[in-house]
């Protein structure tokens, strides 16, 4: 999923300052299971800038909404009859979400709520942990399913560098070592001999650096007279 954490009050009353009345939208996937940005934040974020700003002497009148995805025009597109009432919407989604919320309702100001910071899981109760940085190339096959792009701190493909110790990796001890992971796992399952073929440059092209990324399913399309905009 993808994971976020709420901006802090003062930086979010900043962004905010000069409006007087605003919606504080919420998403109901990813930020609602990071306990970031669902209906429940979205509750605790308008109170406190209700009782923030009036004790500044610059109230701001906030009301609350939360949709099952900010990330898709079906699940927005019932907020739009809203808009026109505020003049600013204070999106607790991802980033994707507010920039769903942009391209669908232009003449809106929309400011974000959270830092998105990466996908990943929960290992343990309010613990969360990268495990994907999208680079486009999967090579879990070759790793047991443990991903050296995002859980090596120098990326490495083929093994550990000479500052991992004990299992823990130098940049960080409080970082397990992805390749002593790697190696376990491999070792458990039985194929090891599968870690002595030697990985390539990692293709960087499939990844971010060749510019935002689009995918096209023509089977999946709608007929070009039906496409939204």
């Amino acid at each position: 999923m993808i994971v976020g954490e709420q901006k802090p009050l003062a930086e979010i009353k900043k962004m905010l300052a000069g409006f007087r009345k605003v919606l504080v939208v919420g998403c109901g996937t990813c930020v609602t299971v990071c306990m970031a940005g669902g209906e429940k934040e979205v509750g605790i974020l308008a109170s406190a800038l209700r009782m923030s700003t009036r004790l500044d002497g610059n109230a701001i009148e906030c009301d609350e909404a939360t949709v099952q995805r900010q990330c898709e025009w079906e699940y927005i597109d019932p907020l739009g009859s809203r808009l026109a009432n505020y003049d600013a919407v204070l999106s607790l989604a991802c980033g994707i979400g507010v920039q769903t919320l942009v391209q669908r309702f232009p003449n809106v100001w929309v400011v974000p709520g959270l830092n998105t910071t990466f996908m990943g899981m929960p290992p343990e109760q309010g613990v969360w942990e990268e495990r994907c940085q999208a680079c486009g190339e999967c090579i879990l096959d070759k790793t047991g399913g443990i991903c050296p792009i995002a859980r090596c701190s120098k990326q490495l493909l083929n093994g550990p560098c000479g500052g991992s110790q004990k299992g823990v990796c130098e940049v960080n001890p409080q970082t397990p070592c992805a390749w002593q992971l790697i190696y376990d796992r491999m070792s458990a399952m039985g194929r090891l001999e599968q870690l002595l073929e030697i990985q390539p440059p990692k293709n960087w092209s499939a990844a971010r650096h060749g510019g935002p990324r689009r995918i096209i399913r023509d089977d999946l399309r709608l007929p070009e007279d039906y496409r939204t905009a």
